[in-house]
């Protein structure tokens, strides 16, 4: 066995102790090739109740880091740090891995070195239509953006990265304090430095995340609050504004869900509406509080 993991598993967790531990049991029963091991990092983003993880047997090393609360990308920037893996990848604790997850991965990332890697990430509360409506949505713009000149995008809760490569370019942006558009800051800040971002379909992650109308609501609201700081961001780094999507991106946004789910997705359709309206007053308030400030 080599003295470097193959590759370092990085979960940022607030308040959740159990669904933590559910994750790094999940990821314990992933299998690498024979001769390689991969590393848990567990970061506790301040949770009131301290998170207690069960150590790895001795294909996984598996370690918890606390800090004082300060957001999903510091909690992935801190545990970037703290990995001797080549290869960093990233999930977050309402997920579960498909069993060959890890090794999708590691062969991904030895056919196109250097790249940034997403999988695929399949909603596993189908019955739950607000959080069917949310994968949809991410689903929708994973699609759109591997057609546009921006790039690819992928959600945090399932992408990996040469670690020294992303490290290198800053990991994370930690003025994002919010789980909103930190990912898709990233995705394009890699793009615009001439690097690649490949899909990789067998790395299958399922999520679960329970979702009421007021948590649906409050998501996208926040999602909006994320977006404008990831405009603004963008726009300086390319110094001129960045264009509204044209009304196709939207028309295609709504059809979306009726693509995959026929008559019910007349509903969902229903639903993407009300997270665009919440989206669009995210964006409003923090452009306000920007203005005012």
């Amino acid at each position: 066995m080599t003295d470097t993991p193959a590759i370092a598993v990085i979960v940022p967790t607030y308040g959740r102790p159990g669904a933590a531990a559910r994750l790094v049991r999940a990821l314990q029963a992933q299998h690498l090739p024979e001769g390689e091991w991969f590393e848990v990092i567990v970061v506790d983003d301040g949770s009131p109740v301290t998170v207690e993880i069960a150590a790895g047997d001795a294909s996984t090393a598996v370690q918890v880091l606390r800090q004082a609360r300060q957001g999903p990308a510091a909690a992935r920037n801190a545990g970037l740090e703290a990995a001797r893996g080549d290869l960093v990848a990233f999930i977050d604790d309402d997920c579960e891995p498909a069993p060959g997850w890890l090794a999708a991965l590691c062969d991904a990332a030895r056919c196109h070195p250097g790249c940034g890697l997403g999988g695929t990430v399949v909603n596993r509360l189908r019955h739950n239509p607000f959080a069917e409506t949310s994968q949809l949505i991410v689903a929708f713009l994973c699609d759109y953006y591997q057609g546009v000149s921006t790039g690819r995008f992928f959600t945090s809760n399932n992408l990996a990265f040469p670690r020294q490569a992303l490290q290198a370019r800053g990991g994370f942006d930690t003025t994002y304090t919010r789980a909103a558009a930190e990912d898709r800051e990233l995705c394009d800040r890699w793009a615009e430095l001439g690097c690649r971002l490949v899909a990789v379909p067998d790395a299958v992650v399922l999520h679960a995340h329970p979702l009421t109308f007021g948590g649906f609501w409050r998501q996208h609201f926040e999602y909006g609050r994320g977006a404008w700081g990831y405009r603004r961001a963008r726009a300086a780094r390319a110094g001129a504004p960045v264009r509204i999507e044209p009304w196709r991106f939207y028309r295609d946004l709504l059809w979306y869900p009726v693509r995959a789910h026929g008559w019910r997705g007349v509903s969902l359709a229903g639903l993407v509406v009300l997270a665009q309206t919440a989206n669009a007053l995210g964006f409003l308030v923090e452009a306000t509080r920007a203005r005012l400030a």
